[in-house]
């Protein structure tokens, strides 16, 4: 039993208030699971300064000039790093491909786990009362256009930080999971073949490693859900993010809950009506809940003249 929320904001004028909305849902939601949590959020910002990636990672203790200095120095050519501590994690910023910080910051920092890389995407997570990690991550203090927190009550692997969600895997990609894969261990080796590799024995990783590798194949987010739902077995209720999607899907039997609000401002997912009561329009917003293996994606034009245009719910599967 884990708690999910999420949020597609549709108005920009609310993307200054997404971290306090998406702190009032967590609050929620650490009723069902109050072990770790964790958030992901899109273009914050102050953790995703214009023009810059963000590499986040989980790195306890570590002084934040100090993992800066360290980052540096292991690749001059980033130019410019920056560091945060949030709690348990730590954000580096540069003006840099995403790819080329993160390799720095693996070489710099060889005991940490990178959580979360890209242009807009920074993923703060830590085990522990999800309130008092939300006071760590300064979460009322966060905006951007789109996020999704997470809290758990771990039914695979232990209870640390890098168990927790939300899972990031690929370039702003994020997933959070609600439920358990019956089959993961056979999915992972299927994975590890390939080349994959993982961070932790979590089932949500491989789900989100498994999406990862669709998208990479050139599978639309509906796409890559949707085979999702053929090859893993078990109960779960999944959200997953992009730079521009936020979907949504349950499994065949849809016994985990979730239930979505779309507004013309918002779109909202919860697994559980009350995590929704507070954000603006709920009273007259469209609810449901999503029918189970029917994929809902909601997509983001990325194009700087129509950032805040979304199309609406694409809905595949039977």
């Amino acid at each position: 039993m884990c708690g999910i929320a999420g949020l597609h904001l549709r108005n920009p004028a609310l993307y200054p208030r997404l971290g306090a909305m998406l702190g009032a849902m967590l609050a929620q939601a650490a009723g069902r699971g109050n072990d770790s949590a964790g958030v992901g959020l899109y273009a914050d910002p102050a953790t995703v300064p214009a023009g810059q990636s963000t590499v986040c990672l989980l790195a306890g203790g570590v002084d934040a000039k100090a993992a800066a200095r360290a980052v540096g120095r292991a690749d001059p050519g980033l130019g410019q790093v920056t560091a945060a501590v949030f709690g348990q994690s730590l954000v580096l910023t540069a003006e840099a491909a995403s790819a080329d910080l993160e390799a720095a910051a693996r070489a710099a920092l060889p005991g940490a786990t990178v959580c979360s890389r890209g242009p807009s995407l920074t993923v703060l997570k830590g085990a522990g009362e999800p309130t008092d990690l939300a006071a760590d991550w300064r979460l009322a203090e966060r905006g951007g256009w789109q996020g999704v927190a997470h809290t758990r009550m771990a039914t695979e692997s232990a209870v640390t930080p890098g168990g927790s969600h939300p899972f990031s895997v690929g370039v702003d990609q994020c997933l959070v999971h609600n439920g358990s894969f019956s089959n993961h261990e056979t999915i992972r080796r299927k994975l590890t073949k390939k080349g994959v590799r993982f961070d932790s024995l979590n089932d949500t990783e491989v789900g989100a490693r498994f999406v990862a590798d669709r998208l990479a194949a050139g599978d639309s987010m509906s796409q890559a859900l949707t085979e999702l739902t053929k090859a893993f077995d078990g109960f779960y209720t999944l959200l997953a993010c992009s730079a521009t999607a936020f979907a949504v899907v349950r499994d065949a039997i849809a016994c985990k809950p979730a239930v979505v609000a779309e507004t013309p401002d918002l779109v909202a997912v919860a697994s559980e009506y009350r995590y929704l009561t507070g954000l603006p329009g709920i009273e007259t917003a469209r609810i449901f809940e999503p029918n189970p293996e029917v994929v809902y994606v909601w997509e983001r034009d990325p194009s700087p003249s129509r950032l805040a245009s979304t199309s609406p719910a694409v809905r595949s599967g039977s």
